[in-house]
């Protein structure tokens, strides 16, 4: 197996009313069989619905901005250098609490995420 680049423009960019998530590494981007992983891009006083993955874990590290987490019964507030691990089946979401853009890196053990949205 080899190495893989992904170059800026090859990425898969998701558009949403709240922010947008763009792919770097993925099964359906040919790039890895076993991981996906992506940077999702939260509006100031915007939230991604609730929603859990059937089949992965999600690791999730803020780089930029302020963001309440929910997963399960749990919230807690996150900031830059924070990382919250998600199991597979536990409903989740982000809202940016901040005055900025939110940024985080995603990443999730099958290179098929699964999204259910509750």
């Amino acid at each position: 197996m080899s190495a893989y680049v992904t170059r800026r423009e090859d990425r898969e960019v998701e558009h949403t009313a709240w922010g947008r998530l763009e792919w770097m590494v993925s099964g359906r981007l040919g790039n890895s069989a076993t991981m996906t992983v992506g940077r999702c891009h939260i509006a100031p006083g915007q939230a991604n619905p609730r929603h859990y993955h059937p089949n992965c874990d999600e690791v999730l590290h803020v780089l930029q901005g302020t963001i309440e987490h929910a997963a399960g019964d749990q919230r807690v507030a996150m900031g830059p250098g924070d990382t919250i691990s998600i199991p597979a089946g536990v409903v989740h979401n982000a809202t940016n609490v901040g005055d900025d853009e939110a940024v985080f890196v995603i990443s999730f053990s099958s290179a098929d995420r699964r999204t259910v949205g509750e």
